[in-house]
């Protein structure tokens, strides 16, 4: 009986502790405007984030973004090798309980910065709070 119940506790310690690693606060969708074609129209885009108010976040926060490059080295074996590249900076407009609604505050598309496929934001791309 003893026994059973040992194994019981640590088989639910274990399972119990799988939930509280940390997890990945990413993009999962974006929503813009319409193009209409009219001279100097700005096309909006809200990013939506699953991260919210139950991780601390609120209005006005200033998150960064970075997306994970993986390349494979051809004189390693092909050996991959992932590049975690600061992308930009969102500014949070909307908070709910596990997610939040962004605005984009500003893209690095300086000469220094790296070269991406996509020059935005995109779905799949990391965010974490900005602590200057």
């Amino acid at each position: 009986m003893k026994f059973s119940c040992k194994i019981f506790i640590y088989c639910f310690l274990i399972v119990f502790s799988l939930k509280i690693e940390a997890r990945d606060h990413l993009i999962f969708s974006v929503a813009e405007d319409l193009p209409m074609g009219y001279e100097n129209e700005v096309i909006r885009r809200n990013y939506y984030i699953n991260m919210g108010s139950n991780q601390g976040l609120s209005e006005g926060a200033v998150l960064d973004v970075y997306r994970t490059i993986s390349k494979a080295n051809p004189y390693d074996n092909q050996k991959r090798v992932n590049y975690r590249i600061p992308i930009g900076q969102l500014e949070v407009i909307h908070t709910e309980d596990e997610s939040a609604v962004a605005l984009v505050k500003k893209v690095n598309k300086n000469i220094k910065d790296p070269v991406f496929d996509i020059n935005n934001f995109m779905i799949g791309d990391h965010v974490a709070v900005s602590v200057k």
